[in-house]
């Protein structure tokens, strides 16, 4: 099938890449013509594990294309639009590059296209985008949504095999040809789940939101811990055991951030109150979460008393291992309180160091953050390690060498990525999330 996919972001690139790779021709669409010169030359922009070697495949084989232009469109029977929607001031999600996409792809369609909607959009946009193609065109088309569950870190494995795809539509033909497009994809036997348009962009922000609301659940649960002497990972292991839980996104840790959770928890609670309703289990999510983000930082001041004057070592600056999106990560929010209260930072990040130093710039604190190019350089005469990001390659340090560098011998660990017991062996102070630490 001849695709065309409007947006190279995370979602359109690794779904258009990962469309050519099951045997569809795909043109992926792009106004950023920098963005698309990187692409043609087989380069991806953003860090995802698999996704280069895809790209290059791909093209090399010509079933990937890339361009600023909208011309394949005329020729695709599928056309996905892929572009960002971003949180506004109030929550809402902006839908303004969803509109300049759509009528640049309306005024372009063959008769009986399907324009599929992949990014995740407000209840009731499918409405917005239907309007706005039959104001530009008089040929036959239907609005198809398709949303996204992909993890970043493993978005091309979750979008090859899927747990499952949501095909949201109003015409039968519409979504045959989807069940065809994704076949490939579940002859495993994952199911495809037809419903309504407006069901299947609920879907999304519902599955977002209840994710979202377990990590704040165990981050809660964790703080509790603190205070109480129980031992989180034990907690954890003792409930996510139980089925009707289960073990995904119970880990406690310093909170969500990334360019789902955050807009998506705001926008459907926006959604909510456009329709008189408050979602006070969201609400409550997000403002846990915001708490959370700095949670460890009352933990080094329970340990220093003032931090002015003192300087940290950050390990990660990526909301999660396995990408370079800084989108919302705690390591920000982290950072600039460091700064605030007179302390300064060093900050060590396998492949996120250049997003996170951009946002450092953003928010004109670099004076006061350094980024280093190797984790035990960071480390150097600082009062503390802070670990941000679970990346493997920090699981096991050589704790000699910790001890060599730092200037105070203290962990204080958001991931909860080390084993309790031999951090104190090693005669450190060691500070973690809802884990009980007999010597503090």
């Amino acid at each position: 099938m001849k695709v065309s996919v409007i947006g190279t972001g995370y979602v359109g690139l690794v779904s258009g890449t990962c469309f050519a790779e099951i045997g569809h021709n795909v043109t992926c669409i792009d106004i950023d013509p920098n963005k698309i010169a990187t692409l043609k030359e087989g380069k991806s922009p953003i860090y995802e594990p698999g996704l280069t070697d895809l790209l290059e495949r791909n093209i090399e084989s010509g079933r990937l294309t890339f361009s600023t232009g909208y011309e394949s469109v005329a020729k695709a029977k599928a056309v996905f639009l892929a572009v960002g929607t971003p949180s506004s001031d109030d929550g809402q999600a902006n839908l303004e590059y969803l509109r300049l996409a759509t009528i640049s792809v309306a005024k372009e369609i063959s008769d009986g296209a399907i324009i599929v909607i992949k990014s995740t959009v407000p209840v009731g946009t499918h409405k917005m985008v239907k309007d706005l193609v039959a104001e530009h065109t008089n040929k036959k088309f239907s609005v198809v949504n398709n949303p996204e569950f992909l993890k970043e870190g493993t978005a091309v494995e979750d979008f090859m095999r899927p747990d499952r795809v949501v095909i949201g539509h109003s015409e039968k033909e519409a979504a045959d040809a989807m069940a065809e497009l994704y076949a490939p994809l579940v002859r495993q036997g994952n199911p495809i789940y037809m419903m309504s348009n407006v069901s299947a962009e609920m879907t999304k922000y519902a599955a977002n939101c209840f994710l979202a609301t377990k990590i704040s659940f165990i981050n809660e649960i964790a703080k509790l811990c603190d205070l109480t002497g129980a031992d989180v990972n034990e907690v954890r292991k003792g409930i996510s055991s139980d089925q009707r839980i289960g073990k995904h996104f119970l880990y406690p840790g310093p909170g969500y951030g990334g360019s789902c959770f955050p807009k998506d928890v705001k926008a459907l609670m926006h959604t909510a109150k456009l329709h008189g309703m408050e979602l006070k289990i969201v609400r409550a999510t997000e403002d846990v979460n915001d708490a959370q983000k700095l949670r460890m930082l009352e933990k080094m001041e329970k340990e220093e008393g003032s931090l002015k004057g003192k300087t940290f070592a950050f390990w990660g600056a990526a909301f999660k291992a396995n990408t370079d999106d800084v989108r919302e990560s705690s390591s920000i929010y982290m950072a600039k309180a460091l700064v605030d209260k007179g302390a300064k930072v060093k900050v060590f990040d396998p492949v996120a160091i250049k997003n996170f130093m951009r946002e450092m710039d953003a928010l004109g604190i670099t004076a006061n953050v350094e980024a280093c190019k190797n984790k035990y350089d960071t480390l150097n005469d600082c009062d503390g390690l802070v670990i941000m990001t679970e990346w493997r390659e920090f699981t096991f340090p050589d704790w000699d060498e910790l001890k060599t560098r730092l200037k105070k011998p203290v962990v204080y660990d958001g991931r909860n990525l080390f084993d309790t017991q031999k951090v104190l062996e090693q005669g450190m102070r060691y500070y973690a999330i809802g884990k009980h630490i007999p010597a503090l």
